[in-house]
């Protein structure tokens, strides 16, 4: 989906939250009782993180209406089973995932509830932006996405660390690069990154590479199967993360996303290409000393694009209370909720509702609102922009490819014929 800087951010506050996310198949149904007339919901998410988890159970224990049994499983555990909750005889009512591209992959299979009246006038989401409706619109013209928060990607580096070093945020690659090997020199681990338990971190720089050398309307259209991972575009590509690859922290394959923030509290590690959900990772006495900068163009005839992932919620197509689902969609849809949310999960999320209040969020989150006001073009993540399938087929490609990066042409058969199976299964 072609989603510009300016159809994504009329109307609305702006950014992004910490992914809430899902598990354990099991409806809320109450034994005996038929479609549509249970009285119980269930709400899958797999959010793990303290603060965040700790901060929905309290959104959730709010909510009015049917009891809501929140269950909450690993990401990854729910990724891979997605598909058999949804298709599941007894699904979840709710499930908290991601809008675009991967959530219209199972409203195709019409496995999602139309949640349309939601977006009509008067509706929980009838005043979030054009873009987001958009994003949150399958292909037959159904709302069948609830988004609650959104985010930025950048790279992140703590303040003191730099002003310690005698270093700057870098402009240009060239000086990104130069400034990595400095660091290198120094002792100094210039990047980490956790792709242990977390793969979907490897993508986190193969779509940014993308980005800056082919553009984002070339990515999305990859992503979609429009151009095959053996182009010479994807080489050019995996050359520049080739180029990268000495300046990763050597425990990069120990570490989940959390994990990896250590050596940067250290000042062991420098820099972390990361979305704002990190700051929550950081000890308290750290999260103000954080700060970002955009990855530098490379292509600079390339038109800037930033990553701006949309989290929330939908519904499954076969819950047994359809009505008490649109009940808590709407209840976490609203500005109270979000704002609630925001507040005690103690990351840098910002509201998909213009109802709550932004003007009192960090400079941190000021900053992330501009970087986005500037840019030209907003993407999501890879498997936001394709599908949990094709996430898979880069997992496998890229931390293979990181391994031993010395054949490229042979990473790019292997992730193709992967890619093709997706595409026409």
């Amino acid at each position: 989906m072609n989603v510009s800087r300016r159809r994504f951010l009329i109307g609305s506050a702006a950014l992004g939250a910490v992914p809430l996310l899902a598990s354990c198949v099991g409806s809320g149904a109450d034994a005996g009782s038929s479609a549509g007339t249970a009285t119980t919901l269930t709400l899958q998410s797999s959010i793990q993180d303290t603060g965040p988890k700790a901060a929905l159970e309290q959104v959730v224990s709010g909510f009015t209406g049917p009891k809501v049994t929140l269950n909450s499983v690993a990401t990854e555990q729910f990724r891979a089973q997605l598909s058999t909750y949804l298709s599941s005889s007894t699904p979840p009512d709710v499930l908290a995932w991601y809008a675009g591209s991967v959530a219209n992959t199972y409203a195709k299979q019409g496995l999602l509830l139309d949640v349309s009246d939601l977006w009509a006038p008067g509706g929980a989401c009838a005043n979030f932006s054009p873009a987001l409706r958009a994003l949150s619109t399958s292909a037959d013209g159904k709302a069948i996405f609830v988004p609650t928060s959104y985010y930025w990607w950048s790279i992140f580096y703590r303040k003191s660390a730099f002003q310690q070093w005698g270093i700057q945020p870098p402009t240009t690659w060239d000086g990104f690069i130069a400034l990595c090997d400095q660091l290198k020199a120094r002792g100094i681990h210039p990047l980490t990154n956790g792709i242990g338990s977390t793969a979907w971190m490897t993508s986190g720089w193969f779509d940014y590479l993308d980005l800056r050398i082919n553009g984002a309307t070339y990515h999305r259209e990859l992503l979609a199967g429009k151009h095959s991972f053996e182009d010479k575009q994807v080489a050019d590509v995996l050359d520049q993360y080739k180029r990268l690859i000495p300046y990763f922290h050597p425990n990069q394959t120990s570490w989940d996303a959390q994990q990896a923030v250590q050596p940067m509290v250290n000042n062991e590690a420098a820099m972390y290409l990361v979305g704002a959900f990190c700051t929550q990772y950081f000890p308290k006495d750290q999260q103000d000393d954080l700060d970002f900068f955009s990855v530098p163009p490379i292509n600079t005839g390339v038109p800037s694009a930033e990553e701006a992932p949309t989290d929330g919620f939908f519904a499954a197509a076969g819950s047994k209370n359809p009505e008490g689902a649109k009940q808590l969609l709407s209840y976490l849809a609203s500005a109270a909720a979000q704002q609630s949310y925001i507040q005690k999960s103690g990351s840098s999320n910002m509201p998909t509702s213009p109802d709550v209040d932004t003007s009192t969020f960090s400079p941190l989150v000021q900053k992330g609102i501009k970087l986005l006001n500037d840019t030209k073009e907003i993407t999501q993540f890879f498997n936001r922009d394709s599908s949990d399938a094709l996430q898979t087929t880069a997992d496998a490609a890229l931390t293979k490819f990181l391994a031993d990066p010395s054949d490229i042409g042979a990473t790019q058969r292997s992730w193709q014929a992967a890619a093709k199976q997706v595409f026409t299964s």
